[in-house]
C-alpha cells in the first residue's frame, strides 16, 4: 500500500495519503518516475501533511511540484513532520 507521494523525483518533501505514525517506514511512489521510496518517519505526519525527504537546514528551501513552496524556520530532518512549525512562506 502506498503511504505518500512525491510529485517529482526532484522534491524534498513527499505528501501522505494515510496517517503515518512516528517510527513507521512508510511505502511511497515518485509520481513522475512511479519508482517506489521509502522513509523512517520521525514524526506523526497526518493525512495530507508533507514528509521530509531530505535533511534541510535553516534557511533552506522545499521543493514540492518542482517549486520552493518556503523558507525552513527551523532544521528539518529525513522523515519528519513539515509543516507551519517548520516551514514559512516567502511572502512574509
Amino acid at each position: 500500500m502506498i503511504q505518500f507521494l512525491v510529485h517529482e523525483k526532484a522534491d524534498s518533501v513527499g505528501v501522505a495519503t494515510v496517517d503515518i505514525k512516528a517510527g513507521e517506514t512508510p511505502k511511497g511512489l515518485y509520481m513522475d518516475t512511479q519508482e517506489p521510496v521509502e522513509v523512517a518517519a520521525l514524526d506523526d505526519i497526518p493525512l495530507g501533511h508533507k514528509i521530509a525527504m531530505v535533511d534541510h537546514p535553516v534557511d533552506g528551501s522545499v521543493i514540492k511540484y518542482g517549486a520552493d513552496i518556503g523558507r525552513v524556520v527551523a532544521d528539518i530532518k529525513k522523515g519528519a513532520h513539515v509543516h507551519t512549525h517548520n516551514l514559512k512562506t516567502r511572502r512574509w
